[in-house]
């Protein structure tokens, strides 16, 4: 007899519905008596938990999964609302968010499940090869608005950012502007395929995106953070390149007990390997 298992991968503006066939019998009939697991939160993560999903539900007798983007502050306020089992976010919760689940009684495990080098990338025509912090901080904060002042051709400097929901967005700002406010013309973008697709359009742009994402639509620049003594590219790992972080599970202590053998197989010697065939970096 051939049963179908169904996983529900749910982004922000799409429904993947992925299906398998197998020899597990009954399965459709006992899926209502087994929980399913509920992930949620950050677009940047929700690829690469898409992947490990389809690896998973191959085996026998194990929960369906339904996965959900939108962003990491998203993915943390349903943890926070007991709506999801795990929360998907590329960066560590916020001090605001720690307190309001201590508020809640809810003792929060940030599980790193990979890493990731956040690059910085613009239109392939751009002559520009590499950046100082401190120039992308005055970039991203409008204070340089033409590629002339960092040795481009004079040509005006088009932002492209992440949405504040996002945890690439935060991230960025702390670690990379110093806290600084993005200047007003920053256009927001809901991902980091879409950050991709508008600077590979745009011959004046700059845009950040994880390096799971980069292609040869866009050029990415080496980045300095010693005020210009050496300059690094993001493919050379997140152990050397400035600007990486962790990506993390979020879920809490008691009562995702169903969830641990979903979360133990992304962190398995197999669940690393798909880390990093979709272009992560593994946690070991």
């Amino acid at each position: 007899m051939i049963s179908v298992i169904r996983v529900r991968l749910v982004a922000s503006l799409f429904l993947a519905l992925a299906v398998w066939s197998g020899c597990s019998g009954n399965w459709l009939g006992r899926r209502k008596h087994r929980h399913i697991i509920s992930i949620k939160g950050s677009d940047t993560v929700l690829p690469l938990v898409q992947r490990e999903a389809e690896f998973y539900m191959l085996q026998d007798s194990v929960p369906s999964l339904e996965v959900t983007g939108g962003g990491s502050g998203v993915g943390i306020k349903a943890l926070l609302e007991n709506t999801t089992d795990i929360a998907m976010s590329s960066r560590e919760l916020r001090t605001d968010e720690r307190l309001d689940f201590k508020a809640a009684q809810i003792d929060i495990v940030e599980q790193p499940i990979a890493y990731d080098a956040l690059a910085l990338v613009v239109h392939p025509s751009n002559p520009v090869k590499q950046l100082t912090r401190e120039q992308i901080e005055l970039i991203y904060t409008g204070r340089i608005t033409n590629w002339k002042e960092v040795g481009g051709n004079d040509l005006k400097i088009i932002l492209f950012s992440r949405e504040s929901s996002s945890g690439t967005y935060e991230f960025f700002k702390e670690h990379v502007l110093n806290k600084r406010n993005f200047s007003a013309s920053a256009l927001c973008t809901s991902s980091n395929g879409a950050i991709v697709q508008s600077v590979s359009q745009t011959p004046g742009a700059v845009g950040y995106t994880s390096l799971a994402h980069l292609n040869q639509a866009v050029k990415p620049l080496a980045v300095s953070y010693d005020q210009g003594q050496k300059y690094i590219l993001p493919a050379d790992t997140a152990v050397s390149y400035p600007i990486s972080r962790p990506l993390y599970f979020i879920y809490a202590r008691n009562g995702s007990e169903h969830a641990l053998p979903y979360i133990n197989f992304v962190l398995s010697e197999r669940g690393q390997q798909l880390v990093k065939d979709e272009g992560y970096i593994p946690v070991n």
